[in-house]
């Protein structure tokens, strides 16, 4: 499968690709995280539409069977992702899955989300498996706007705290994303839009994610929850103000549907989720990183 973004734009709905119709499966095989922003609340239920959410969290070697399941019910499911409900490169069970969805389902783009805390150490692994698109959360390129976001970092066991983790966390990301990118593999960026915090930092980060060989720019309001619940929800004129300051210099996304970590079907159209996993009644809006 070509993992050239104008490919992607006609086959992925992420890049573009819901347009026509086109679906994906997210496969909920990563439990654990290795940072701790501050607007996030990882959870196993079936209420919450939301990244960082899951009805269970699978094993690698389960996904095959809700894959073949998936793609029964909505032959349209052109992508499988992994973007949680943890971090996808915080534990192996990613890459794992990754591996058998290539032997398996060899026609399916894979897509991945991360952090990009360990995306630099990680690059050949993912390059390796064939990752087709990846997708990185950076909300900040400066380590004191950063730290306001993210409180700590879990890095080689070592927990590291405020700008000191803020600063590791940057400089592996920037270093990942120009690895993976340069490598020829389509790169979307995430930023949590958290106007006090950093709204006027979008274009910073879109200017740098330019430079570093970013396809495609998403930014995402921020729904108040956990440390920054009395932060207040970006409005409409605001989102897209930053997505126009943002749009002078990368291609910004603006269909975002902040998925759960095992969505499936069709964004907003043909969703199949609850027939592959548990039942989901009731739907709560909030919002964390993916």
């Amino acid at each position: 499968m070509s993992n050239n973004y104008k490919d992607l734009q006609n086959s992925h709905p992420c890049f573009g690709g819901q347009q026509n119709n086109t679906g994906r499966i997210h496969l909920p095989v990563s439990p654990g995280c290795n940072i701790a922003c501050r607007f996030c609340i990882r959870a196993i239920n079936d209420t919450e539409q939301r990244p960082g959410v899951a009805s269970t969290v699978l094993k690698p070697e389960e996904t095959l069977d809700v894959i073949k399941k998936a793609l029964e019910l909505c032959p349209e499911i052109t992508v499988a992702g992994i973007a949680g409900p943890g971090d996808t490169l915080a534990t192996d069970h990613a890459l794992e899955t990754f591996r058998l969805v290539k032997k398996h389902f060899p026609q399916l783009i894979k897509c991945m989300s991360t952090n990009g805390l360990l995306l630099f150490e990680k690059a050949d692994e993912i390059l390796n498996v064939g990752i087709d698109s990846l997708t990185v959360t950076v909300n900040a390129i400066d380590p004191e706007i950063e730290a306001r976001l993210n409180k700590y970092i879990i890095y080689h066991g070592e927990r590291i705290e405020g700008i000191d983790g803020a600063k590791i966390l940057i400089e592996n990301q920037l270093k990942g994303i120009e690895r993976i990118a340069g490598a020829g593999v389509t790169v979307k960026v995430n930023t949590v839009l958290v106007p006090e915090i950093n709204g006027a930092h979008i274009e910073d980060i879109a200017k740098k994610m330019s430079e570093i060989g970013v396809s495609i720019y998403n930014i995402i309001p921020l729904i108040p929850q956990f440390e920054l619940k009395d932060c207040k929800e970006p409005t409409c004129m605001e989102i897209d103000a930053a997505r126009t300051r943002a749009g002078k210099y990368v291609d910004v996304f603006r269909h975002c549907q902040r998925c759960r970590a095992d969505a499936a079907g069709i964004p907003g159209g043909k969703e199949i989720g609850d027939q592959i996993y548990q039942k989901r009644i009731k739907i709560k809006e909030t919002f964390s990183h993916g």
